[in-house]
């Protein structure tokens, strides 16, 4: 039987190159208040640090577990959907959604799969790098006029509004949307990996911007949400395509 709680397990607290230590232990306790357990830090400027555990205030627990990673492929191992949050429109092709829309929508995906929420450094977000990872980009609604968020208050909105819906999908289980497995972080990276080689092999890649084409690529097969049987077939087209360059 689903409850809140292992739903909630489902998903996973990525901070991207955090700046100040106080701000981890803010988000920790942001998490622990709404149910959340899961927290990755990717290149954090000082981690662990006294002001990270004051600032947690009771949730040592989280900083204790908390999974320190050099790269954002690390952090991203085992998860099959990743959101990225920026407040900015950007010039690509993921959906950008507000995190109301973002919570109902990711809830049927953490039925079976794992998720990532991602936040970038506090001074500049989420980097192009970064944001090539996700499937989707959500953003909180606040005043125009003064947007500005606390990294520990983004986290705790979006814990929350994933809370509420929660409870909602849990008090409405005959409305359930069944959607099709999706592959890990790492299958999908390794198809990107192979088609970026077989691009090269062909020469493709010399003619234009090769990371600029890579990263709209990556942007494109991210919105088709693809199953394990398609990756399969897309990479055993490029494997007939390898023989053939031989």
């Amino acid at each position: 039987m689903q409850t809140k709680s292992n739903q909630l397990k489902k998903f996973r607290i990525i901070l991207c190159r955090t700046s100040h230590p106080g701000n981890i232990g803010s988000a920790a306790r942001a998490m622990k208040t709404m149910g959340f357990t899961s927290l990755y830090l990717v290149r954090p400027n000082h981690f662990p640090s006294p002001e990270s555990d004051a600032l947690a205030s009771g949730a040592d627990d989280i900083l204790r577990k908390a999974v320190v990673v050099e790269s954002l492929e690390e952090a991203l191992v085992g998860v099959n959907y990743t959101v990225g949050f920026t407040a900015r429109k950007r010039e690509l092709t993921q959906p950008h959604e507000d995190i109301r829309t973002t919570a109902k929508n990711l809830l049927p995906v953490a039925e079976k799969h794992q998720v990532a929420l991602l936040f970038g450094n506090e001074k500049n977000g989420l980097s192009n790098d970064e944001v090539k990872h996700c499937q989707a980009l959500s953003y909180i609604d606040a005043n125009e006029n003064y947007s500005s968020l606390n990294l520990a208050q983004a986290v705790q909105i979006a814990c929350h509004e994933i809370r509420m819906m929660t409870q909602l999908r849990l008090d409405n289980e005959i409305n359930k949307t069944v959607l099709p497995d999706y592959v890990s972080h790492e299958v999908l990276n390794g198809f990107f990996n192979h088609l970026e080689t077989v691009l090269d092999g062909l020469g493709f890649l010399k003619k234009i911007q090769a990371e600029r084409l890579m990263q709209r690529l990556r942007l494109l097969f991210n919105r088709s949400n693809m199953d394990k049987d398609e990756v399969n077939i897309l990479r055993g087209i490029l494997s007939e395509i390898q023989k053939k360059l031989k």
